[in-house]
C-alpha cells in the first residue's frame, strides 16, 4: 500500500513544481533589452535621449532659418570637428554642411578627442554671419596651417548652434 501510495504522489509531486517559467524568464530578458539605456558622457544642462530630432530633421530646420531667427531644438549627429585648444567649440556633421556649437555662456568644454563621435545637443539652432577675423581665429583653434588661415577673405553665412547640453556616446 505505501508502495502504491508513493508512486502517486511522486508524479503529482513533478507535475504540481513545474511551472511556465520559461515564458516568464523570456519577458524578464525581453525587458531587459528594452529598458537597457545607450550610455552617455553628460556635457553642461542635464538632458536626457528623448525626443530628439533626427539629422535629416535638423537639416530640413536649418533649410527654414535665415539670419537672425532661431529654432530650440535638440538633435543628434556625429562631431566632425573639436577645438584643440580648450574644447570650447565644435563643428557637427550636416550631411553637405555642418554646425558650428559653442556652449551656452561658456559654461562647459567638450574634449577634445569626440570626432566622429555620435552625439545628442540640446540648445538653439540660428544662422549668423561669421566674421573673417572668427573664421581665423576658430582655424588657429583647430591647428590649421598658416596658408590656411590666410586663404579666409570673406565673410560666410554660418549654421550656428548655442548648446546647453549635450550627450555624447561612450
Amino acid at each position: 500500500m505505501k508502495k502504491i501510495a508513493l508512486l502517486i504522489c511522486i508524479p503529482l509531486l513533478l507535475f504540481s513544481c513545474k511551472s511556465d517559467s520559461k515564458v516568464d524568464v523570456n519577458k524578464e530578458v525581453v525587458e531587459e533589452v528594452v529598458k537597457e539605456k545607450i550610455a552617455y558622457a553628460s556635457f553642461g544642462e542635464k538632458i536626457t535621449d528623448e525626443n530628439v530630432l533626427a539629422k535629416s530633421e535638423i537639416i530640413e530646420t536649418y533649410k527654414n532659418l535665415k539670419v537672425g531667427d532661431t529654432a530650440v531644438v535638440k538633435f543628434t549627429t556625429s562631431v566632425k570637428e573639436v577645438c584643440q585648444a580648450k574644447g570650447c567649440w565644435m563643428r557637427l556633421d550636416l550631411g553637405d554642411n555642418e554646425a558650428m556649437v559653442r556652449f551656452k555662456d561658456y559654461g562647459f568644454f567638450m574634449p577634445k578627442n569626440i570626432t566622429d563621435k555620435e552625439v545628442i545637443v540640446n540648445g538653439k539652432a540660428y544662422v549668423s554671419e561669421m566674421s573673417v577675423e572668427e573664421q581665423r581665429h576658430y582655424a588657429e583653434d583647430a591647428g590649421k596651417s598658416e596658408e590656411e588661415i590666410a586663404a579666409i577673405t570673406e565673410v560666410e553665412t554660418t549654421l550656428s548652434f548655442e548648446a546647453d547640453g549635450v550627450l555624447v556616446k561612450k
